[in-house]
């Protein structure tokens, strides 16, 4: 049986709670913040994936690091959301989820510029 790599499992399964907050958010009539949350949460596994074809550890790290950097954009939007009280939505699953990707990819950046 074949190990599933744990970061792109959880940064696409966290793309699809992204879109489903998204939908959420637009039945709320949110339109600005939604789509900016959008873009950033569902670009850190885009990177991770990309990171699967890396020509090098150099270029390796540099996605993990771009989609470190989605990830703590993403974590931004989800507190302002929160606080705003712009729409009436539970965060607490999304800030577990994201403050978990947080911490695999700052591990994956660090490991990867050590060995660099």
């Amino acid at each position: 049986m074949k190990k599933g790599n744990v970061i792109l499992d959880k940064s696409f399964d966290f793309a699809l709670s992204i879109i489903d907050l998204y939908k959420k958010m637009i039945e709320q009539k949110e339109y600005i913040i939604s789509k900016q949350i959008l873009r950033s949460g569902t670009s850190i596994g885009a990177n991770v994936e990309e990171s699967t074809a890396a020509i090098s550890k150099k270029d390796f790290t540099a996605k993990m690091s771009i989609a470190s950097k989605e990830a703590r954009e993403t974590r931004y939007w989800i507190r302002l959301l929160d606080k705003s009280k712009l729409v009436n939505i539970d965060f607490n699953t999304h800030f577990n989820d994201i403050e978990q990707l947080i911490n695999i990819l700052t591990a994956i950046v660090k490991t990867s510029q050590s060995k660099a």
